[in-house]
């Protein structure tokens, strides 16, 4: 499997993990692209930088070039929201390995969400990587499934 590149962005509340993360996977032989943010601010909105990072993910994606995003936050949840505002983006929510790595395998996920309130930086940079290493399963079932969000998303209609 090709590596992809990583684009990342965060809050305040995932900024600690958001660091280690950068060292630990550009040593592991990722790209990583930082969105933001630059400081620490508590009052920062992580839409703003989520949003980045899951344009970024599709830019690349459309442009041919095989990327991946991470959205980090206290608990995960309104990063995640935030990238899946975005066409395209299939952000999931990760809390143990199983939901890390079925995020991908069946639902090919290209943005990943960790609270990172709700895990140790070891615990969180686990499923971060469960979820870069699994590869999509392209079952047709899966593919199916996926194909009738995109149709909803471009069209606004669900089809049986």
């Amino acid at each position: 499997m090709t590596t992809p590149r990583i684009h990342l962005g965060t809050d305040h509340a995932g900024m600690e993990l958001s660091a280690h993360l950068i060292q630990h996977l550009t040593a592991s032989g990722y790209q990583v692209v930082d969105h933001g943010p630059k400081s620490y601010d508590a009052e920062d909105d992580y839409p703003v930088f989520c949003i980045h990072a899951a344009q970024a993910v599709m830019q690349d994606t459309e442009a041919g070039v095989f990327a991946l995003g991470i959205v980090l936050g206290g608990s995960g949840n309104g990063e995640q929201i935030a990238a899946n505002k975005v066409k395209g983006i299939r952000a999931a929510l990760v809390w143990n390995q199983e939901t890390a790595k079925l995020a991908r395998e069946h639902n090919d996920a290209n943005v990943v969400a960790v609270g990172g309130r709700q895990h140790s930086v070891q615990e969180a940079t686990e499923l971060i990587e469960t979820f870069l290493r699994e590869p999509f399963s392209e079952a047709e079932r899966h593919v199916r499934r996926i194909a009738k969000i995109a149709a909803f998303e471009q069209s606004g209609e669900i089809s049986d």
